[in-house]
């Protein structure tokens, strides 16, 4: 019997970003220098794959810092903490590594540099995120505005209009940041801006291939968790750049395969904190079941690497 056909046009770059493979490898470095357990506040990164295996390594992940023994090393996430949580480590003479990557390290030196200047800082981001959370974090309570949509841009209303200055969250969506700052900017011509593009190399990247392959899509399946922004928003840039439909899954398990009805081509990418496992695991599932062909688009090639911090190479 005939199977049905199915092109498969798999984006790259996709998957791990530098700052996720370095925080993975520091949670790595540190069972290997310290051994089990160590103590992990907070997902490293937001994939339950990468914490299982990491798990079954030794390493043990908890919330809050108060749920870790003060003789064991800790390891914050990638997502960066608050100023409090190291001053708490190091009020506790514990052991400590800052798996921050170092892209959001800039925003929050952008903020505290803004704040130092005086001026009222807005941060475009999601409520709740451990970023956000992290980034907020870096200054007293109520130095930095918190903007979700375009309307929180429309309704803002600072103490000194004259003397704004805003960051971003890493992982959104370029479009939708773009549209935020149009406001902001209309409405504040003076507004400070960041030195550097703060939605990371990695997240535009990603965005950018799957906006360039998303038409003419069946079908598109970003690969990543549901607590991953940058994977949720991969979804959205599929959709608006002409995907007929755009899911999010967290491995090929998770597929319904009746989504594929009538598909002939399908997207594939993976989000920065997606193993390329589970991506070469769905593309498996695809070829038990259809007679497949895999088309790359590549539309950048990444090469940044970043250091480990000292802690890990210095003697015990």
């Amino acid at each position: 019997m005939d199977r049905q056909k199915l092109q498969i046009r798999l984006a790259a770059p996709r998957g791990f970003c530098a700052g996720v493979d370095r925080a993975i490898q520091i949670v790595e470095e540190a069972l290997g220098k310290w051994g089990a357990p160590v103590y992990v506040r907070h997902e490293i990164v937001h994939n339950q794959h990468v914490v299982s295996r990491l798990e079954s390594l030794g390493a043990v992940f908890v919330e809050e810092l108060d749920e870790c023994p003060t003789d064991r090393p800790v390891v914050f996430s990638a997502h960066g903490v608050p100023k409090a949580v190291p001053a708490e480590a190091e009020r506790r003479n514990m052991v400590y590594v800052d798996a921050t990557c170092p892209l959001v390290s800039k925003v929050h030196v952008e903020a505290e540099r803004h704040h130092r200047g005086g001026k009222e800082i807005v941060l475009i981001g999601h409520a709740g995120h451990p970023e956000v959370i992290g980034t907020m974090g870096q200054l007293p309570d109520g130095a930095i505005s918190l903007i979700e949509t375009e309307e929180d841009a429309q309704t803002f209303e600072p103490k000194d209009p004259a003397n704004t200055a805003f960051v971003t969250q890493t992982t959104l969506s370029v479009d939708d940041t773009a549209s935020i700052v149009a406001i902001l900017q209309d409405r504040f011509p003076g507004i400070a801006t960041p030195h550097k593009e703060d939605i990371c190399y990695a997240t535009t990247n990603r965005q950018e291939a799957v906006k360039a392959m998303a038409e003419g899509c069946d079908l598109f399946l970003v690969i990543g968790a549901e607590t991953s922004s940058n994977s949720k928003r991969l979804v959205e840039v599929a959709l608006r750049a002409g995907a007929k439909d755009s899911r999010l899954v967290a491995s090929a398990s998770d597929v319904d395969w009746s989504w594929f009805e009538g598909v002939g081509t399908l997207g594939l990418t993976a989000g920065a904190s997606a193993p390329e496992d589970l991506v070469q695991g769905l593309i498996a599932a695809c070829r038990a079941r259809f007679d497949i062909e895999v088309e790359h688009v590549t539309t950048a090639q990444e090469t940044v690497t970043f250091k480990l911090p000292r802690v890990l190479a210095a003697e015990v």
